[in-house]
């Protein structure tokens, strides 16, 4: 598709339909993530495209056709468009959990959107970006005059936090904590409340990020509301504790709109051969295990939606 030809808007509307599992998910992770989700609720889960292909099947779905259009399980849809199904065999569930195990399939179905939707728009904003940079050099100037930080908030963006990245690998240093950082149900608030009130959200959590970090931790903003911390030379528990105080911090934080939450996935560098930018997949599936924890944790939503 020419790129140029369309509005932005429209492009993103239209552009998911090109889009299959692969492009939107880690399918090694996605996988890890059902395995795990079947061994705690019992259940076999099967994952397919949005024309009935079986991309992921952990259980007693071998003989098992979809039928995506008669019975089309769990839909999983980005930007209006269903883009998977989502199958589980419940049938042996005891019929006290049977409840409590259905709506953690919900919420799984939930966060596979919500997960492809800023996979979706990050690579679609990226493309957008490529374009605006080599009509007007929009990094190179930027490069030029020196402007590492993130205009919202504060801490470096993309570009020169990936530079940071390269120079800690230069300098052989070991252990490094990497820690990812999203915040939870941005959209919400951004469908809720409008833009001022998201762009306020991802301020306050930059904020406390940086209220709570030592000054040798390196802090970027790695996507619309994904932050990435780096902790050179990390004492044991450092991390851990640094994650807590940020989580705790966002829940004594609260106004007449904003309920701040964010999900953390820490992983170490352990090794000076190892680069900070392979660490970055496995701190995002840690930080998709803490995220389902958090959102389907008692007085979750109630928070959420108080204000609403």
């Amino acid at each position: 598709m020419d790129y140029k030809a369309i509005p932005f808007e429209q492009r993103i509307k239209e552009n998911i339909r090109n889009y299959s599992l692969d492009n939107l998910y880690a399918l090694d992770t996605l996988t890890g993530y059902c395995k795990a989700l079947s061994a705690v609720t019992g259940v076999a889960i099967l994952i397919t495209e949005r024309h009935g292909e079986k991309i992921v099947s952990v259980g007693g779905f071998a003989g098992f056709t979809p039928d995506v259009v008669g019975d089309p399980g769990r839909k999983v849809r980005v930007y209006g468009r269903t883009i998977a199904h989502l199958y589980a065999e419940t049938d042996k569930v005891a019929e006290e959990k049977k409840a409590s195990v259905e709506s953690l399939l919900d919420g799984f179905a939930t966060m596979l959107s919500h997960w492809g939707e800023e996979t979706y728009l990050h690579k679609e904003t990226a493309v957008y970006a490529d374009e605006l940079e080599q009509k007007v050099g929009v990094k190179h100037v930027q490069t030029a005059r020196g402007e590492n930080e993130d205009v919202l908030t504060g801490v470096y963006h993309n570009l020169y936090f990936e530079e940071r990245m390269r120079a800690i690998d230069r300098a052989e240093v070991v252990p490094v904590a990497v820690i990812n950082v999203n915040i939870n149900d941005w959209k919400y608030v951004n469908d809720n409340f409008g833009d001022e009130q998201s762009d306020r959200l991802i301020k306050t959590i930059a904020d406390i990020l940086k209220q709570e970090k030592k000054p040798d931790y390196v802090i970027g903003r790695v996507d619309g509301d994904v932050f990435i911390v780096l902790i050179p030379m990390a004492d044991e528990g450092e991390a851990e504790d640094y994650c807590k105080r940020v989580q705790d911090a966002c829940l004594s934080f609260e106004d007449d709109i904003l309920a701040p939450s964010v999900a953390c996935g820490l992983v170490y560098k352990t090794n000076v051969e190892e680069r900070l930018a392979d660490k970055l997949p496995d701190a995002e599936y840690e930080m998709f295990n803490n995220k389902f924890e958090i959102k389907n944790a008692p007085g979750y939503r109630e928070r959420l939606e108080k204000r609403k």
